[in-house]
């Protein structure tokens, strides 16, 4: 870099003067120290101290420097190159230095994010476990079969949920490994939706589902376990985040060799300024009384990022969020023959 600044400059020293240049290779050696360690902008420093002298300062093409200014002006330059190639080269250090320590901050913010939401999806479940458990082993004779039965369904219940959040850490686990390979195979969307919707049923309860797939949807191939997990971990999201009588709509459609999925809900929608947040790792809702890890979107958006899609979010005009899923999905011509 200085040589190639002094080239040019030889080339227009008869035009700009020694002293102008004497500026421009302070510049350059400042660049350098942008980008370079310690030692090599030094002898950047020293170099171009060297190439003023000797190629710029009069008498030219000697050491000599006849001129007492001159000589003042060069042993100035030289003690100003070394020192602004130290202090450039140590507030970069210093920046760095900022940033790992900004860095590990972040990472010991989303430590404790991570524990406290574990401390509590974790927590929950195996104290219902345990409590349930307790009450069948030690009040059995005194336990109506309809008290029993409503135990056990509390221990299947808190067993899913607790199966549910470890599987979202292992899934997290393989995305951030780069583990996740789609295995595809040839899938019927309906059954996906309707698969996924009728295992949710009890986490569902009352609240209504409306499913809608367009006829022309054809046999995809994907991942099916994958396209699972995204599909319940979007209705999930929903289910809990949405007023009791709203409703959530399921959709699916096929466009343009896209396959394009639709979760929506009728509910209150996402604050604008968390929308471009909601998929990051960990992220929960300001303000947000629900439980969960928030673990849930971000593992949607590696699971369809792993099929080569794209999901986005919005809030739909009349009130409630819409989650879109798009697939470039290999289809079979079974489908447009029976069409046919």
């Amino acid at each position: 870099m200085i040589i190639a600044v002094s080239t040019v400059c030889y080339f227009l020293s008869a035009f700009i003067g020694y002293k102008v240049v004497a500026l421009l290779l302070l510049v350059t050696v400042s660049l350098t120290a942008m980008f370079f360690d310690i030692l090599p902008v030094l002898c950047a420093a020293i170099l171009s101290a060297i190439i003023w002298d000797f190629f710029f300062i009069p008498p030219k093409f000697t050491f000599l420097i006849e001129s007492t200014e001159d000589l003042l002006m060069f042993f100035m330059y030289f003690i100003i190159a070394l020192v602004n190639a130290a202090l450039t080269f140590k507030i970069r250090a210093i920046e760095k230095e900022a940033s790992k320590k900004e860095e590990k901050e972040n990472t010991f913010k989303l430590y404790n994010t991570l524990l406290n939401s574990l401390s509590h999806e974790l927590r929950t479940p195996i104290s219902t476990i345990i409590g349930a458990t307790d009450n069948l082993q030690t009040g059995n004779q005194k336990l109506s079969d309809q008290n029993k039965t409503e135990l056990l369904a509390e221990i299947s219940k808190a067993s899913l949920r607790l199966n549910r959040q470890v599987e979202n850490l292992l899934n997290m686990s393989r995305l951030e490994s780069g583990f996740i390979q789609p295995k595809k195979d040839w899938c019927d969307i309906n059954e996906l939706v309707h698969e996924v919707v009728n295992r949710l049923k009890e986490n569902l309860e009352k609240r209504l589902v409306n499913i809608e797939i367009d006829d022309n949807v054809p046999l995809c191939k994907l991942d099916f376990g994958l396209m699972e997990q995204v599909l319940q971990n979007l209705i999930l999201n929903a289910n809990l985040y949405i007023p009791e009588q709203c409703v959530v709509f399921v959709k699916a459609k096929f466009s343009n060799n896209n396959l394009i999925l639709i979760v929506e809900d009728n509910g209150s929608g996402f604050p604008a300024a968390e929308i471009e947040k909601i998929f990051d790792k960990f992220y929960r809702l300001k303000h947000s009384e629900t439980g969960g890890t928030g673990l849930g979107l971000s593992i949607v958006k590696g699971f369809v990022e792993a099929h080569n899609g794209t999901i986005s979010l919005e809030n739909r005009e009349g009130g409630g969020a819409r989650f879109t899923i798009e697939i470039p999905a290999e289809t079979t011509s079974v489908n447009s023959l029976k069409n046919e």
